[in-house]
């Protein structure tokens, strides 16, 4: 587990937008059983990817005319019991965090994973989002 004070920055910058953070696996259930409507599930991470190109992503694709319903983050190495079930819906992509999954009426319709995110600009990853977003949330 990492310190919350070095992690909680990191969990803000995505909360101030809009996300909600999920803590528990209870949490996690409640929103990823959801038969209707949009969900992004943004998994955080304190690594520099994260820092440089997911959370840069999510809040710049966002604010795209079409976007999900529902707006969650869970924090990897943080919100572990929370982590493993949103990890369980993200079947049949391995564990990677960072890494982002939007849910349409409760079936997992798109997935980013770290070896999409790490070492390339977030307006490339927002791209992907958004491309996403106007298909899954329109």
């Amino acid at each position: 587990m990492y310190p919350i004070q070095l992690t909680q920055p990191m969990a803000l910058e995505l909360e101030q937008v809009g996300f909600k953070s999920l803590k528990t696996a209870e949490e996690v259930e409640e929103v990823l059983s959801q038969q209707e409507g949009t969900t992004l599930v943004v998994v955080n991470s304190v690594c520099g990817c994260a820092a440089a190109n997911a959370r840069p992503a999510a809040i710049t694709a966002i604010k795209n005319e079409f976007k999900p319903d529902n707006l969650v983050t869970v924090f990897a190495g943080v919100d572990s019991e929370a982590v493993q079930k949103a990890r369980s819906y993200f079947v049949p992509y391995p564990p990677s965090s960072p890494s982002m999954a939007l849910f349409k009426n409760g079936e997992l319709v798109h997935f980013i994973e770290r070896h999409q995110i790490e070492g390339r600009p977030a307006q490339l990853i927002a791209n992907n989002l958004i491309a996403a977003f106007n298909e899954f949330c329109s």
